[in-house]
């Protein structure tokens, strides 16, 4: 069947630009869940970072540790405004010579423009480089056999260093990003691996992605698939499970984008009292949709609604293969799975999943 694109169902979505699927999204679900399968996430957007100071200069603007950031290691870093809310979201790999970040379809400008602002006296050139870069992701279980057939693998799983408690010691934090990723060449594309959980992302230039997925041999699945698999293993995404005044604290990106150790940073006064008061305002979790009155899945930043009250509001909904309708959803913090509340998602009726 020919591919769908997300345009072609709705021109508004930060995914217009990304197949949605190949004629069965249940059966490309189950093949990254339970095997290994290609997504093409070209539409996002990339930025380079070459210069001599790049590893300290974005180590004093984000959230993440960087000094001494040995080349071919992957990480995510925040941008914070100065009250502690999160303005960008990037993952990121280090080749040695030039730091590689691709974040949101749409975003990069926005990035650039505030790390142009920033450059200073610093020796560093950050780029535009979208069109000439674009990013695949191999997803699921057998991403390892995959990396091997590309000659670039199997690589290390992710590193992540535990949460400290609030009111943690000094020195309970290494000195080194929080999340780690191991990260290699693709010989033969001029490219790169970078291994995360649940699979691998490869940076390619642009006009090699068909011998990429020639290479690769691995079947094809849309970004439904995709965004069901991150759904379900309840990844954050930027601009979906996020507003003007999310605080890293309440997604997880503590866990994997935030050092409470280093220096200084815009917003880091509010990351380090949310964290010792040890209790954000709000939450991410996962809704069980009932898909009953409405087989329609809610729009991003749907309200959820409880006794006639907005609680919060849904990033992502999907259907799952297994699981049905879920979503993920941010919510206030005393929002429980066992307090007695129904919660409403426009028609539907949804409930916390207690994990």
């Amino acid at each position: 069947m020919k591919p769908v694109t997300v345009g072609s169902i709705d021109p508004s979505s930060a995914d217009a630009g990304a197949v949605a699927h190949y004629g069965d999204p249940s059966r490309e679900q189950k093949l990254l869940d339970t095997e290994a399968g290609l997504v093409d996430r070209g539409h996002r957007d990339v930025l380079a970072v070459p210069g001599e100071d790049r590893l300290t200069w974005l180590h004093s603007l984000t959230t993440q540790h960087l000094t001494g950031l040995p080349p071919m290691t992957g990480s995510e870093l925040l941008v914070l405004s100065p009250h502690g809310h999160v303005e960008h979201h990037a993952v990121l790999l280090d080749d040695g010579a030039t730091t590689w970040l691709d974040l949101e379809p749409g975003a990069g400008a926005g990035l650039l423009t505030f790390l142009e602002r920033m450059r200073f006296m610093m020796r560093v050139e950050p780029a535009d480089v979208t069109e000439a870069r674009a990013v695949l992701s191999i997803v699921g279980p057998h991403t390892d056999e995959a990396l091997g057939a590309l000659n670039a693998g199997p690589l290390a799983p992710p590193d992540v260093v535990p949460v400290p408690p609030a009111k943690f010691a000094t020195g309970a934090v290494p000195s080194r990003p929080t999340a780690r990723y191991a990260a290699a060449a693709l010989p033969g594309f001029d490219g790169l691996v970078r291994r995360v959980e649940g699979g691998a992302d490869l940076l390619v230039p642009r006009a090699a992605v068909p011998d990429v997925i020639a290479a690769a041999g691995l079947p094809l699945a849309g970004i439904w698939a995709y965004e069901a698999m991150r759904v379900a293993a309840r990844r954050p995404r930027f601009g979906f499970e996020t507003d003007h005044k999310t605080l890293p604290a309440e997604v997880g990106w503590t866990a994997h984008a935030v050092h409470l150790e280093k220096g200084c940073y815009r917003g880091q006064e509010t990351v380090s009292r949310v964290h010792h008061l040890g209790r954000p305002p709000r939450k991410l979790v996962l809704l069980h949709l009932d898909g009953v009155t409405t087989d329609e899945l809610p729009a991003p930043h749907t309200e959820v609604v409880r006794d006639g009250r907005a609680v919060g509001f849904v990033g992502t909904a999907v259907r799952h293969y297994e699981l049905g309708q879920i979503a993920l959803a941010v919510l206030r913090q005393n929002v429980r799975a066992d307090d007695g509340g129904q919660l409403q998602v426009g028609p539907s009726t949804a409930a916390i999943d207690p994990l």
